[in-house]
């Protein structure tokens, strides 16, 4: 029975040489150039964030004993700038990253982390020249010690990130880098990590140039063509997912920048670690989000003393009228420091009244935008679930970019804050639809507790945040839905859910009775007094269940599904504007939607004409020649 032809219209219940004043955001997006396979997809990616640019000074590599160098000039295409590369062939880098895959699914979350916090801080950044000698930069670079890896990519002029395989290399190579001599302004002496390349003399430009791949997302026109070429919609959602989500190079380039900040940071802690937490680490992030970290003081908190000796000594301290104060102080100083003497860290603000203090700047040299809390402990346990959900069935990752990719397509969510659903919230419904199958695809945060070992015990300002950390504990049930089925189910699913008196709970996975008269109500899977989606108001949710229900039906329509037309089909066709040309909700007082066969009935309409338009225009063309 199909329970969507006539639904009811209710509603429910710089390092180099940029210089900008003041602070200033603005988007550039690049040509983007995408070539698909129907496995195995490679993708040129780029990643330019908008961002903030100032003035800055880094510490200068000088090259010695080069004089015949060649000559390297600047002035790279549009399309080239934004192109981001590893440098090694591509068949060698596929079989790397299946090596390396298959490695890390074997590795607890912790484990993952620490082994990248580990590379990072064996790595440097390097601002270079455009055009830029590849092989006697990295011969000048391994006299230092030897290179594990390295890349490039373009953010305000090409950077290089190089990994060495001991921290004793990058002393050596700061040994040898100086504080560059300014004209009419005075350096600040601080020797980071980041540095800059000086190449003396005149270069030839004839040797081979370093590629560089895109790093951006693909809009959502080029993501419609691409995935119109698919012959599925389950490879549609595959392959979008492959489209989107975080490169090794770009979470690499992540964790560098995070600890580019600790070197700030440790100045005053030196104990301290900076950690990424959310979308960079938790498997759903998308090429183009911001960095989220953490400034963990734990480990200065710790203990060491020895039972039985009778004595014991004690650090003098400042003392805080309470923990909130003391978080306050520490990331007011650690802002202006960043602000002050942190290379290509630029517009930082301190928003310390926030209900999470935080640091938001932008680091100029990656492009990223980023935002520094202080024992945030919850949110990095939260980004261990997720992690561990999206590597317990595939299909849970594919369904969330491609539901988070919809929602973003039509507004539903949105990089400002506001009472939008956040891409967080989004994340956890798509969990609790899957747990909601029969049999259920992912387990409920309850079952996770309950396989937890000794040592995953975990308990954060009284809120019990235990999980198990292996994931081959875990048994799955057997469920072979289609990516297809469980798109449309989704979409069926939240379109018909009680929100005027139903909760979502991953804990438990399933509907419980609103403890308090949110539009929505999703319980924050640890801190489980909180609603993590209270800014939706109901304006957003009749706009997120309205698109449900027209996103239902239109699955089910045989001109959406036809693939022989040159329109965008199956999921494509969900991506574009007129599916929400009447599902607007207009006043609070006066609600009068189009009835919605109605507005389906245009678009499908509008799809036959395009189509028509299109072989028209071919066989014109045909006869013509």
């Amino acid at each position: 029975m199909n329970r969507y032809k006539e639904r009811p219209t209710r509603s429910p219940g710089c390092s180099h040489s940029l210089t900008f004043s003041g602070f200033s955001k603005f988007a550039t997006q690049h040509c983007r150039s995408v070539h698909s396979h129907r496995r195995g997809n490679v993708y040129a990616r780029a990643h330019l964030k908008s961002t903030m640019a100032a003035s800055s000074v880094v510490c200068r590599l000088r090259f010695g004993g080069f004089g015949g160098l060649d000559r390297f000039c600047f002035g790279l295409e549009t399309q080239t700038l934004g192109r981001f590369t590893s440098t090694t062939s591509a068949i060698k880098a596929q079989t790397e990253n299946k090596t390396a895959k298959a490695a890390k699914e074997s590795k607890t979350f912790q484990a993952i982390q620490e082994e990248r916090r580990e590379q990072a801080e064996r790595s440097v950044l390097i601002s270079c020249p455009s055009k830029i000698n590849e092989k006697k930069f990295l011969d000048y670079l391994s006299k230092h010690g030897t290179i594990n890896k390295h890349f490039f990519y373009n953010s305000y002029g090409a950077y290089a990130v190089v990994e060495f395989s001991s921290r004793e290399s990058i002393a050596s190579l700061k040994e040898s880098t100086n504080i560059p001599a300014v004209e009419h302004e005075a350096a600040v002496p601080f020797k980071s990590r980041l540095l800059s390349l000086k190449w003396p003399g005149s270069q030839s430009s004839n040797h081979p140039m370093p590629k560089f791949k895109v790093q951006s997302p693909p809009s959502i026109n080029e993501i419609s063509q691409l995935l119109s070429e698919k012959d599925s919609i389950d490879e549609q959602l595959q392959c979008l997912t492959e489209a989107l989500e975080l490169t090794e190079e770009n979470v690499s380039l992540r964790f560098l920048v995070c600890s580019l900040l600790r070197d700030i940071a440790g100045a005053y802690f030196p104990e301290c670690i900076i950690r990424p937490f959310g979308s960079t680490v938790n498997s759903f992030g998308k090429l183009g989000c911001d960095v989220d970290m953490i400034l963990d003081l734990d480990g200065i908190y710790a203990t060491s003393q020895k039972k039985g000796s009778g004595l014991s000594l004690e650090y003098q301290v400042k003392r805080g009228a309470s923990e909130r104060a003391v978080t306050q102080s520490i990331l007011s100083v650690i802002g202006k420091c960043v602000d002050q003497f942190g290379p290509g860290c630029v517009g930082v603000q301190n928003i310390l009244q926030a209900r999470c203090p935080l640091v938001r700047f932008a680091h100029q040299p990656s492009g990223f935008q980023c935002d520094l809390t202080a024992n945030n402990r919850v949110a990095m346990k939260s980004s261990e679930l997720l992690f561990l959900y999206g590597q317990l069935d595939p299909r849970a990752r594919h369904l969330v970019f491609s539901v988070r990719c919809w929602a973003r397509a039509h507004s539903i969510t949105s990089s400002i804050p506001g009472a939008w659903i956040t891409n967080f919230s989004l994340t956890v419904m798509v969990v609790f639809f899957l747990q909601q199958r029969n049999p259920p695809i992912l387990p409920t945060l309850d079952r996770l507790k309950e396989l937890a070992g000794p040592s995953d015990k975990c308990v954060i300002e009284g809120n019990d945040c235990t999980i198990v950390s292996d994931l081959s504990k875990i048994t799955l049930q057997q469920n072979t839905d289609t990516l297809e089925k469980l798109l449309q189910e989704f979409f069926e699913f939240y379109g018909n859910f009680p929100f005027n008196k139903a909760s979502v709970n991953i804990r438990k996975g399933k509907e419980q009775t609103k403890p308090e008269t949110t539009a929505l109500y999703i319980q924050n899977p640890f801190e489980t007094t909180l609603n993590i989606s209270k800014n939706v108001n109901a304006t957003q949710l009749e706009r997120f269940v309205a698109l449900c229900r027209e996103s239902a039906w239109l699955l089910q329509q045989k001109e959406i599904l036809n693939q022989s037309s040159d329109s965008p089909w199956g999921f494509a066709a969900l991506l574009l504007p007129s599916v929400t040309s009447g599902a607007g909700v207009k006043s609070r007082r006066k609600r009068k939607l189009e009835p919605a066969s109605s507005r389906i009935k245009n678009l499908l309409d509008s799809l036959k004409i395009k189509g028509g338009e299109t072989v028209a225009k071919k066989g014109s063309a045909n006869s013509s020649r």
